[in-house]
């Protein structure tokens, strides 16, 4: 057996939490990699390490040095080397480490360096081998991962180590320049180093016990996900559950690596396990896996008498939000009717004018109309393709809250139905369908 684990900002935060993060490591001599996060907050007050490294990088550009900044994130870890009675000298990696801050001057590398000073204070800890992402995780000149390449570096960087702490969140660009992810992006690192070990588990070590089926501050009493697959995962991630960065489920994915969400704080639990769906339970969930959703959307809502007759119609709608530059969320369509979901996010400072105009300009169609402050709401779940009356059993329940739906879309793959509806009912909506399909079991 052979686990991959990521500990996360809170389980990074201090001494007392790197020592629950030393007693789960070695509770289990298969848990022989872990990758971390930059220290998070020790508290709401706090600063999270990497705010206060990218502080660092907005000084610099006014002052000509990060001295002041870099002081915080300074006294963070040299109160956790000092706390855990370390003995390493870990003012000499901070002035290097600052000196090179301010000699690269380089946002993504300044970024970068919470997660590289977390390995190295982790590594001493543990006694593992300290192993830098930057020598085994590659982006291509797209600044995309190249994937192959960094697999192969993994497999043969990691092949003959028994046991090594790696820093999350960046990797190198193929100019040799440091080049992170998203926020959130350690959860890529695990998955990356999992897929490059061929790990039989890969454990995300956080402050919550896995998946709620809903957003908690909606429902508090939510009941836990004890599995969900790829697929639910990807679906419910979209619409807004962030447990796990969202790309952080591709690697893992094409390894077949399963996934446990953990509990730091509270590592008896179960979490949640996300798995592929030929390992997926049929009888650990009921009839949905998950309920999210999105506030915020603005709809194009487009008629045209015999629309299906013509040729590229719907091709020439969406031309226009290429030129644009924007993400359609969804397309529901009718014979005579097509629809077009946006981010309102995109659409400030008169470019939905400009849209509406360009898309009579293109098609004429007969009416053009806009909707906006949607709410998106994505019901999921393996148990829907196999339950007849699922969607009747929504729209029920939502008649029932008298919640007005405004749009209807379901998958090819009938493991989702989203609907739309305004904003303010938002909260209602995720409510009336819980109660509909969980408070009744």
């Amino acid at each position: 057996m052979l686990k991959v684990c990521k500990f996360g900002g809170t389980s990074m935060a201090n001494a007392e939490t790197l020592k629950k993060v030393k007693d789960i490591v070695f509770s289990d001599e298969s848990r022989k990699f872990v990758v971390v996060s930059a220290p998070g907050k020790r508290n709401k007050d706090d600063i999270k390490v990497t705010d206060a490294l990218y502080r660092c990088y907005d000084e610099l550009a006014e002052k000509g040095n990060c001295r002041e900044s870099f002081s915080v994130v300074r006294k963070r870890f040299t109160d956790i080397v000092e706390d855990l009675g370390l003995s390493f000298d870990i003012n000499s990696v901070l002035d290097k480490t600052e000196n090179e801050i301010e000699t690269y001057r380089d946002k993504e590398f300044t970024a970068s360096r919470g997660e590289y000073l977390s390995a190295v204070v982790t590594a001493d800890y543990l006694g593992f081998e300290f192993v830098d992402a930057a020598d085994v995780v590659r982006f291509d000149s797209e600044g995309k991962l190249n994937e192959d390449y960094t697999d192969d570096k993994v497999k043969t960087r990691l092949k003959k180590v028994k046991n090594a702490v790696i820093p999350g969140f960046y990797g190198k660009n193929s100019d040799g320049l440091i080049k992170t992810f998203s926020r959130g992006g350690s959860d890529i690192t695990g998955s990356i180093i999992a897929r490059g070990v061929k790990a039989d588990l890969y454990e995300n070590w956080t402050d919550v016990s896995g998946f709620l089926v809903c957003d908690p501050r909606i429902v508090p009493d939510c009941k836990p996900i004890k599995q969900i697959t790829y697929k639910e995962l990807r679906e419910l991630s979209y619409m807004g559950a962030s447990v796990l960065h969202a790309e952080a489920i591709f690697p893992v994915m094409k390894g077949r690596i399963p996934i446990n969400i953990k509990n730091t704080f509270s590592p008896q639990d179960e979490g949640t396990m996300i798995v592929p769906n030929e390992q997926y339970s049929a009888e650990t969930n009921g009839v949905i896996t998950g309920i999210a959703g999105r506030k915020h959307f603005t709809v194009l809502s487009i008629e045209k008498s015999l629309m299906n007759s013509e040729v590229g119609f719907i091709r020439k709608v969406l031309s226009v939000i290429e030129h644009h530059g924007l993400c359609v969320e969804h397309v529901p369509s009718g014979i005579d009717t097509l629809s077009v979901i946006l981010d309102s996010e995109q659409l400030k400072d008169g470019v939905l004018s400009d849209i509406v105009n360009e898309v009579r300009e293109n098609v004429s169609p007969d009416y053009v109309h806009v909707i906006e402050n949607i709410s998106l709401i994505a019901t999921v779940g393996h148990g829907m393709t196999r339950r007849s009356g699922t969607a009747a059993k929504i729209f029920s329940a939502l008649a029932q809250a008298k919640i007005n739906v405004r749009m209807i879309d379901q998958g090819s793959s009938e493991l989702n139905i989203i609907i739309g509806v305004a904003d303010t009912d938002y909260e209602k909506c995720i409510r009336a369908i819980y109660s509909a399909f969980v408070q009744e079991n």
